[in-house]
C-alpha cells in the first residue's frame, strides 16, 4: 500500500490600512491589505500548513515564529519554499493541493491562474496538482463584513 498522508491547514488575517494585499503571491489591488509579521498571505498560510501537517511537523508557528525578526515582511513564496524542502527531504511530493479562500471582496476570481501558478511552482509540482478557488460569506460573519479574509487548504503527499 502507498504512504499517503493527508493535511489540513487554515489561517486568517485581519484587514488593515497601509499594506499590501497578497494572496497566492499575488499583490492584489485593494483598498486594504492583510495585517501580519510576513506578508501575511493567507492561502499560502493554510496551505503550509496543510503540507507540514500531512508530514506530522506542527504548523508554521513552529518553523517561522512571529517573534524571529528575519521572518518581518518575509515573502510567504519564500516560507513555502522552505516547506518544499523539508517536504522533499523527508521523501514526499504533493498529490494535489486543494484550497479556498474565502473574502467578501475584492473579486479574486481574474488572480486563481496566477496563484496556482505561484503554488505549484513553491512545491515543485505541475499545476494541475494545484486548485484554488474563492468564496464570499454573503457579508456573514467577520469576512463577510470586509474585517478579515481567511483560508482553508486540504492536501495529499505522496511518498516518493
Amino acid at each position: 500500500m502507498a504512504d499517503m498522508r493527508i493535511g489540513h491547514g487554515y489561517d486568517v488575517h485581519r484587514l488593515t490600512e497601509n499594506r499590501a494585499l497578497i494572496i497566492g503571491g499575488v499583490k492584489i489591488e485593494h483598498t486594504l491589505g492583510l495585517l501580519g509579521h510576513s506578508d501575511a498571505d493567507v492561502l499560502l498560510h493554510a496551505i503550509m500548513d496543510a503540507v507540514l501537517g500531512a508530514m506530522g511537523e506542527g504548523d508554521i508557528g513552529r518553523h517561522f515564529p512571529d517573534t524571529a525578526s528575519e521572518y518581518k515582511g518575509i515573502s510567504s513564496i519564500t516560507l513555502c519554499e522552505r516547506v518544499a524542502a523539508l517536504m522533499t527531504e523527508n521523501g514526499y511530493e504533493i498529490g494535489n493541493i486543494d484550497a479556498t479562500v474565502i473574502a467578501q471582496r475584492p473579486k479574486l476570481a481574474p488572480h486563481i491562474s496566477a496563484m496556482r501558478e505561484n503554488v505549484a511552482a513553491a512545491f515543485g509540482t505541475d499545476v494541475s496538482r494545484v486548485n484554488v478557488k474563492a468564496t464570499t460569506e454573503e457579508r456573514l460573519g467577520f469576512t463577510g463584513e470586509e474585517l478579515g479574509i481567511s483560508a482553508h487548504a486540504v492536501c495529499i503527499l505522496n511518498k516518493k
